[in-house]
């Protein structure tokens, strides 16, 4: 299981962006429309192959069913809220409500994991799963930025349960559980600006 990439919610795109862009010191590049979910995002490119998105609800567009990532429920500041990941068995990771949503934004084309109420797997505890159908998926094709993750950390009610469960297929050292009573994300990143934490 490969660590795909980081996603960070918020009410509106702009806000969103706003936020990471003051965090982190560096400008997020255009992504695009979800059709299926009624969201749209914008890009970072990460060292190491990965990338962070910022997503949000579409004012312009309407979603058929639940959106995904918890955007119906979501509010408050912009935050880290989820972690997505490319098993190297995808069908096997579908757990936690997940089923295979086919998924296309412009030329890139892929399978995720989605729960139907559109939540997020173990409160976003558990890594969204996907599967991509391109050989240059965004983490290989946008411009580095000059930052690098050095710590995702997963906190949990059940944080030794998870732990436990990804143990087989997740190797990033990256990667920490920690038990809390309440589940949050964040993320330690290599910044322009120096050390920072999402």
């Amino acid at each position: 299981m490969r660590l795909d990439h980081l996603a960070i919610a918020a009410e509106t795109l702009e806000e969103g962006v706003a936020w990471a862009e003051g965090k982190l010191g560096v400008t997020f590049l255009p992504g695009g429309k979800h059709a299926r979910f009624g969201t749209h995002n914008r890009l970072l490119g990460l060292k190491d192959g990965l990338y962070l998105e910022v997503i949000a609800v579409d004012p312009d567009a309407t979603s058929h069913g639940p959106r995904w990532f918890g955007l119906d429920r979501f509010s408050g500041p912009p935050r880290l809220a989820n972690w997505i990941c490319e098993p190297a068995d995808f069908d096997a990771w579908l757990r936690h409500g997940m089923r295979a949503v086919p998924m296309a934004r412009g030329d890139l084309r892929w399978d995720m994991g989605a729960p139907e109420d559109g939540s997020l797997p173990m409160g976003g505890g558990f890594p969204t799963v996907l599967r991509w159908h391109t050989d240059t998926p965004p983490g290989q094709s946008l411009p580095a930025s000059g930052c690098a993750l050095q710590r995702l950390t997963i906190r949990h009610p059940q944080a030794e349960g998870l732990a436990s469960e990804l143990a087989p297929a997740l190797s990033d050292p990256r990667v920490v559980f920690e038990p809390a009573a309440t589940v949050s994300l964040s993320a330690m990143m290599q910044t322009p600006l120096g050390v920072v934490t999402l």
